[in-house]
């Protein structure tokens, strides 16, 4: 299997172990004391947790996703990726990956995800303008890692710092956001960021093929459909599609179908043959099989485990 060097950043980590200690206590304040309600800022979310997780099917939305304590072992086809206090993750486009979590209620798992909205990142673009010592370099892969840096975690210690506080939060998140966005926009992987809004590249093809499988997953797509939409030959769109998300469209469309009908069956209650319908399986049975491959149990064993546990969400940004 091929590790972590493929994206990542080629620069030493600061040691900023005392400052990640303090920011992972913040979260862990925020998230297990409700007498002080956490107030929301738009495009952030906690990251929380206090149990291990062996390797299990995930699928991460796109974003940026910072830890503070504990780490991850993440794995995409033949890459595998860790990510913890010294180096963030930042996904381009959703991808199904298998993931194993590193917690324990003496040392949680702490961090936040950060969500980058595209019209506020090409607003961003703008402000910058035409400056030479700006120079991203493109990038098509849809995941990416970096160290991070004493300004990041700064940001995010102000960030953190507002979210008790209603209107600091409603105010000042939004710009501590970008703040964060920008020191990951101006750093070893701005590049990446740039996919987001360059509507000329193979990259943003594949990100228009993904994002009709998002938004009409349950319908009858093909390869061929796919690839003429994005203007792209069959053989193509193979190539770029698997530079992106490291798996093929078919077994990608097959995975998100899958982790859509979990999510059916956990939070709205469908049967298992409702949810497989709901996906776009004409065979119930040809469903309960691909979900006991991907998921290692049947469908009624993970929605009895899941209602145990309380995990009911498939999609996890950590």
């Amino acid at each position: 299997m091929r590790h972590t060097a493929f994206f990542a950043a080629r620069e030493s980590a600061m040691p900023n172990d005392a400052l990640c200690r303090q920011l992972a206590q913040r979260v862990i304040t925020l998230m297990r004391e409700p007498q002080k309600p956490l107030c929301a800022v738009e495009n952030v979310r906690l990251i929380y947790a206090e149990e291990p997780l062996p390797r299990t099917p995930m699928l991460y939305p796109a974003g940026i996703v910072i830890l503070f304590q504990g780490h991850k072992t993440g794995y995409l086809g033949s890459t595998v990726f860790r990510y913890d206090a010294t180096k963030y993750l930042m996904l381009t486009v959703t991808l199904p990956v298998e993931c194993e979590t590193d917690a324990t209620p003496q040392q949680p798992l702490a961090g936040m995800s950060l969500t980058v909205d595209p019209a506020s990142l090409q607003d961003l673009l703008l402000s910058i303008g035409d400056d030479e010592q700006f120079q991203p370099q493109p990038q098509t892969s849809g995941i990416h890692s970096a160290f991070l840096s004493e300004e990041m975690l700064c940001a995010a210690e102000r960030l953190l710092d507002v979210m008790d506080k209603p209107r600091d939060a409603r105010v000042l998140g939004p710009q501590l956001v970008r703040e964060i966005i920008y020191y990951v926009l101006t750093g070893p992987i701005g590049g990446a960021l740039l996919s987001l809004v360059n509507r000329q590249t193979q990259f943003s093809q594949v990100a228009r093929a993904l994002r009709r499988i998002e938004n009409h997953f349950a319908e009858s797509l093909s390869v061929e459909m796919l690839a003429a939409e994005v203007n792209m030959s069959v053989s193509a769109f193979h190539h770029n599609f698997k530079a992106v998300t490291q798996t093929s469209p078919l077994q990608y469309l097959k995975r998100y179908r899958l982790h859509q009908a979990r999510l059916m069956m956990l939070q709205d209650g469908l049967k298992a043959s409702a949810a497989a319908v709901r996906v776009g399986y004409e065979s119930p049975s040809q469903f309960s099989r691909e979900f006991k491959r991907y998921f290692g149990v049947t469908p009624g064993e993970e929605a009895s485990r899941a209602r145990q546990t309380g995990a009911l969400q498939p999609f996890d940004a950590a």
